[in-house]
């Protein structure tokens, strides 16, 4: 009965997003042929940024996909994962997919779909990344606090003391003061300004040069897009279509976040949902966020791979193009 209650709620959120084109099926809809699958498997991972691809089953139903899994790996896994063919597809921050694809995992980046999901804690007496020397460091995410102490300058490996141990909560931590600075993707930060944990130093979603690209991009098997491409365009206009209801109902997002257990918190949800930009899959270029991420990766050694390589082997733009131009706002 909650499931039934939950699929009614969301329809008629779908209803009066109709207006917006959520539900309005494409023109071009009958020219893209069948469904060469009608499974389609997306990843489950404990982080709430990732709303789009839980929130779109409804919407991957209503393009035809009959069998919807998810498929659960723990954070930072799914790019290895998607290239082993236990999963489809899946969003991660775009350091992580980089990363994987120089390991040589057969993933292909399809779309950018949000902005902004990190935000650097650190305690009251630090004000700046630069301030970071000598000091003890925790992240939900180190790739990306890495990038951004090479940015002011300071050596990563040698200039902060890095506290990494999968057994401890870097969170807590931080509360304790064990650590001067944690990176932190939601819901710490919704926590942790709850309990009135430390500042923020750098927000991605507002701070320069991080704020002017994608956080998180959607990446596919590279082998199910190659054969699936009708499948591939379909799965990602409903996450992207998902994406713009999360932007414009992010209450009934956040309650269907909660209602199918995807996170205990609606409170946390909700504030998750509008504070990260969710609509600006139209606006901002995946291609020039991967070549920002990739050449810092290259230039300090973490990754072989030129940019230019990655984008000409990992990338395929070509459905994404043709839903800017289908779901204009």
């Amino acid at each position: 009965m909650a499931m039934l209650q939950t699929r009614r709620r969301f329809l008629t959120t779908l209803s009066a997003a109709g207006a917006a084109g959520l539900v309005r099926a494409p023109p071009s809809r009958a020219a893209e042929g069948a469904l060469e699958t009608t499974t389609a498997r997306i990843h489950k991972v404990p982080v709430i940024f990732l709303a789009p691809q839980y929130v779109s089953e409804e919407l991957l139903r209503a393009e035809g996909f009959t069998d919807i899994r998810y498929i659960e790996v723990p954070v930072s896994t799914e790019g290895p994962a998607i290239g082993r063919g236990e999963a489809d597809f899946s969003m991660s921050f775009v350091a992580e997919f980089i990363q994987d694809i120089n390991a040589g995992a057969p993933i292909v980046l399809v779309a950018g779909v949000h902005v902004g999901c990190f935000e650097l804690f650190a305690q009251h007496n630090i004000r700046s990344i630069g301030e970071l020397k000598g000091k003890r460091v925790a992240a939900d995410d180190p790739a990306l606090l890495r990038l951004m102490a090479g940015q002011v300058g300071l050596d990563p490996a040698s200039d902060i003391h890095w506290v990494i141990d999968p057994a401890v909560n870097p969170m807590e931590l931080f509360a304790q003061g064990k650590v001067d600075a944690f990176l932190a993707f939601p819901p710490h930060p919704q926590e942790m300004r709850a309990r009135g944990f430390g500042q923020v130093i750098v927000s991605t979603a507002a701070d320069r040069p991080w704020s002017q690209y994608f956080c998180c991009l959607l990446a596919g098997n590279r082998e199910f897009v190659r054969k699936h491409p009708v499948a591939t365009k379909r799965a990602l206009r409903a996450i992207l279509k998902a994406a713009d209801l999360c932007a414009t109902e992010p209450e009934r997002a956040a309650r269907m976040l909660v209602d199918r257990g995807f996170t205990p918190r609606y409170d946390y949800a909700l504030q998750t949902l509008s504070e990260v930009p969710y609509d600006r899959w139209r606006e901002y270029d995946p291609e020039d966020t991967i070549r920002f991420y990739a050449l810092r990766l290259y230039e300090n050694g973490t990754i072989k791979a030129t940019p230019q390589r990655i984008i000409a082997e990992n990338t395929d733009w070509r459905f994404l193009d043709e839903l800017k131009r289908e779901l204009k706002a």
